[in-house]
This record gives structure tokens, sequence and C-alpha cells, in this order.
């Protein structure tokens, strides 16, 4: 979840990032020169079960961002996937987080998932980086038209719910929490920013 410039244009290079707050924190494409970068995150990621980039084993770096590239413009997508926008957080030349902002909703976005997701690596949380994400993320969402923004969270992860709250999220009052993978499982929870 995220920070973000208002006058962010929808036709801006996926490097241009809205203007940084106070933690420098910038928006940017995954790059040729990122994959070692990309192999660490995910590596860092694993054992929470996080996926750090939607790169799946096997599938060439090279290939995998010319994929990112078709996403964004809609181009080519597979059966239930939407036109997104992936990129990577950055503080002063070192990845801390990613992105992912869904340019529109179906309905397994609508129960969870919504308009943005968002990851900070272990070794970077709890100094901002991810209210600085989701605002940027915002931003660029209302640049493209979109708003209110759906944000979706489990409800036992305190970090992503001060988190949302910290960005003007609200709680959907309409929505019973779900419990996607199970009876047991922990509730998903809606939340609109307007």
């Amino acid at each position: 979840m995220a920070d973000a410039h208002p006058d962010a244009s929808p036709d801006a290079s996926p490097d241009a990032s809205p203007a940084a707050g106070p933690d420098d924190l910038v928006l940017r494409a995954p790059r040729p020169s990122d994959e070692p970068v990309a192999r660490d995150a995910q590596a860092a990621l694993a054992p929470e079960g996080f996926d750090f980039g939607l790169w799946p084993d096997g599938e060439p770096w090279l290939a995998y961002l010319d994929r990112l590239d078709r996403e964004q413009r809609g181009l080519d997508l597979p059966p239930g996937r939407v036109p997104m926008t992936f990129l990577y957080a950055e503080v002063a030349g070192r990845v801390v987080g990613r992105t992912s902002i869904r340019h529109m909703l179906n309905d397994t976005l609508c129960v969870e998932g919504g308009h943005v997701g968002y990851a900070v690596l272990p070794g970077e949380r709890r100094r901002g980086h991810a209210t600085a994400i989701l605002r940027r993320s915002v931003a660029l969402l209302r640049a493209r038209g979109v708003g209110p923004v759906l944000v979706t969270c489990r409800e036992d992860n305190p970090g992503s719910l001060a988190v949302i709250t910290r960005c003007g999220g609200q709680p959907d009052p309409g929505w019973p929490a779900s419990r996607p993978h199970g009876a047991g499982a922990p509730a998903t929870l809606r939340f609109w920013i307007p």
C-alpha cells in the first residue's frame, strides 16, 4: 500500500515515480540488470510463502520483463488476469519492496487482492516503506482515473491493517469478512481508500 503524487501521468514511463516523500522511496519498473535482485528478494520472502514478483521458475528474465510490459498495456492477458503495472520500490538505489497495481478489478480481486498488492523485504520492514508504497500506488491509480481504490488484507496481519488505515483506508461496511482459504483460515478484509 503506498504514497503518491497527484500530478503523476497515466502515460508516465514505468520508471517514473511520484515525488519521493521524506524517505525518498521511488517506484520503478524492473530492469534487465535486476535479475539478481529479484532472485535475492524472492529467496528472502519464500520462507513466508510470499512471492516477490510473479516470476515463475524457468521463465527467462527478459521474457518476464516483456510479459510485464504486455500486462501493463493489457495485451495477451491470460484468462482471469487484468492489466496491471508491476514496480519495484527503491530507496537510495536499493530495492526494498514491490507493488502490483491492478488497473481494474475482476470477481477474484474484489474478494482478495484488490487494486494494490505490495511486499516489503524482511530486512526493510518497520521503516515506513509499506505506507510509502501504498500511497504512491494509489496516486498512480488515481492518475489513471481509478478511484476509490480497493485494498484487502488478512485479519491476522496487523502491519498491513495499520498501513491501510494510515493511507485512509476505510473498512467496507457491506462486506462480511471472507475466508477464501477454508473455515479455519484468517478472514480477508476489504478497505476502500477514497
